[in-house]
């Protein structure tokens, strides 16, 4: 009998994290907005100021187009030169040793939506890891996983903002949330790789963001 009790009290707990995960990110999902206006959203661009390892500072456009389209550039002497993106089929990135933008055969294009965004329907399976401090905050904690693929997330438990992701990679820490249109956006975004070098890290402060602007067609060719 006392196994039995074990047994049930484990699925029971399992039941209540999966159950808990979900509820923080439809809450997120909610608070930000709605999965309505989400969806509705196609493209993004954001201008700002990027801060490149220690001391270099450009200002940065961001592009980005349902599904996965992308082109991240930063302005030098009024020039706007493209360091980074996806255009639908091949990805591109910025060879400093020549100081040209080449393509990669291996470029991973992220999807335009978060990965908690439908992420049942994607295949995602989400556990409730408890409660940590992101700085000073107390964050829900809640784990995505899709095969070997695992990202974290950190939710503010009070409004339920996402504060920090933590990919393979990298950790993103995001903040100064502001309303755009029916959305909440962050107009900071910081990255810290995983590896001990620091030359990739990046702080960006975004001033502007438009949505659901029409680009020209050429704005995805590399």
């Amino acid at each position: 009998m006392r196994k039995i009790i074990v047994v049930l009290m484990v699925m029971a707990c399992g039941m209540v994290s999966a159950q808990t995960a979900k509820e923080i990110i439809d809450k997120n999902i909610e608070l930000t907005g709605g999965l309505t206006n989400w969806k509705l959203l196609n493209t993004v661009m954001l201008q700002g100021r990027v801060t490149l390892g220690i001391n270099d500072e450009y200002p940065i456009k961001i592009y980005q187009q349902r599904p996965n389209l992308t082109k991240t550039s930063i302005i030098v002497g009024k020039k706007e030169t493209a360091i980074e993106g996806y255009d639908g089929k091949k990805g591109y990135a910025m060879n400093y040793a020549n100081n040209k933008i080449q393509e990669y055969p291996n470029y991973t294009a992220e999807s335009f939506d978060n990965d908690f965004i439908d992420w049942e329907s994607k295949g995602f399976e989400a556990k409730y890891l408890g409660k940590e401090k992101v700085e000073n905050t107390y964050c829900h904690k809640v784990q995505l996983t899709k095969n070997v693929n695992t990202s974290v997330y950190y939710f503010d438990t009070k409004n339920y903002q996402l504060l920090k992701e933590v990919k393979k990679d990298e950790s993103l820490l995001y903040s100064d949330y502001k309303k755009i249109g029916s959305l909440m956006m962050p107009f900071r975004i910081e990255s810290e790789s995983s590896s001990s070098k620091k030359d990739s890290d990046y702080v960006i402060l975004i001033n502007k963001i438009e949505t659901n602007k029409v680009f020209p067609d050429n704005t995805f060719r590399f």
